[in-house]
């Protein structure tokens, strides 16, 4: 008797205690949500909108685009390091011969003089160009700045919003997104920075998603020079000349879908072009023009202003920078070069 009414006793207070912990768990429920702090980078409120990183078969490290025919980007590319401002370095575009020849221009050997090998550049955003009212997809872009010279970028751009700060907090992050994005205030602060040549060293890649050719990219690219630098008049010749050197980098043929053109801006501001036509060379530098005022204009056609080349890729390119100003200067470097050691 007594060992049934122990079981009974022992079977409701079973009951009872699971029908307590049911309510407890219905009213709190535990969501997993993460023990991250708020500042931590995982944590933040815009965490879903960052460049997601994966792995190729060969472990390298690639962010998608969101295209079916360029399906993604390195997160790093290494290129050479250009030499500029030095016509017996490298004959830009123009360059004639004692005769009144066209100079042929080549890129540097693996280990000239004076050249280092490779510089490393880190992916900060990518976006989808379109033209047309009717939206006709053109090409990707990618912007890249050179690992070691993200510090620099860091620095000042933090400087900018609060000059005793070596990182942004949320809201000090929030005021240089709005900068960012902002028409007028883009400009200006994109402008102030490529006048210093901060980043000192960057690339845009444009990465065809429709078979193109070489005048097609030109043309946009020129009127987009020329809109973000309008004033091409009797007493800006030096500009002028410096358009029409460009234009005559692009006399040349076709660019099929998923062709490489890279876009180099260097420490003294000049521009380089390469292109990888697909063979097994890889890309190949077409020449040189050395304009800081025309690889400004460039350059802002698709980091500021009130229209860009592709709002996707400003976007995108902002929110990559707004990961680097939350994290201390320099540290930013480090983690790359850390990643691709561990490779």
């Amino acid at each position: 008797m007594f060992l049934t009414m122990g079981a009974i006793a022992s079977g409701v207070a079973t009951v009872y205690t699971g029908w307590k912990l049911y309510e407890a768990l219905t009213k709190n429920p535990t969501k997993l949500d993460s023990s991250l702090p708020s500042t931590d980078p995982l944590a933040a409120s815009d965490a879903a909108e960052r460049k997601v990183v994966l792995h190729d078969e060969q472990g390298r490290e690639i962010v998608p685009t969101g295209h079916s025919n360029v399906t993604h980007f390195p997160r790093t590319i290494s290129l050479p390091t250009y030499p500029s401002s030095s016509a017996e370095t490298l004959p830009t575009a123009g360059s004639q011969q004692a005769d009144g020849s066209p100079q042929a221009v080549l890129a540097p050997g693996p280990g000239a003089p004076g050249v280092e090998t490779t510089t490393e550049y880190t992916l900060v955003g990518l976006g989808l160009r379109s033209v047309s009212f009717l939206g006709i997809q053109v090409y990707v872009v990618g912007y890249y700045v050179a690992t070691s010279d993200i510090a620099s970028l860091q620095a000042a751009l933090v400087k900018k919003i609060n000059p005793l700060a070596t990182t942004l907090v949320p809201g000090e992050k929030d005021e240089l997104r709005n900068k960012l994005l902002d028409p007028a205030q883009s400009e200006e602060l994109w402008g102030e920075l490529l006048d210093r040549n901060i980043p000192a060293r960057s690339v845009f890649r444009v990465v065809p998603v429709r078979d193109t050719d070489f005048h097609h990219l030109r043309d946009g690219f020129v009127r987009a020079i020329q809109a973000k630098h309008p004033s091409t008049g009797p007493n800006d010749d030096g500009f002028g000349e410096a358009v029409r050197d460009f234009r005559a980098l692009f006399n040349r043929g076709s660019v099929p879908k998923k062709n490489e053109l890279l876009l180099v801006r260097d420490g003294n501001g000049s521009l380089h072009i390469a292109y990888d036509d697909g063979k097994k060379s890889g890309s190949k530098l077409l020449g040189s023009v050395n304009n800081a005022e025309l690889s400004k204009a460039l350059w802002l056609n698709y980091l500021g202003g009130k229209k860009v080349a592709s709002e996707s890729a400003r976007k995108s390119i902002v929110e990559g920078i707004v990961e680097f100003v939350e994290r201390p200067v320099g540290t930013v470097a480090t983690q790359v070069v850390a990643t691709q050691a561990a490779l």
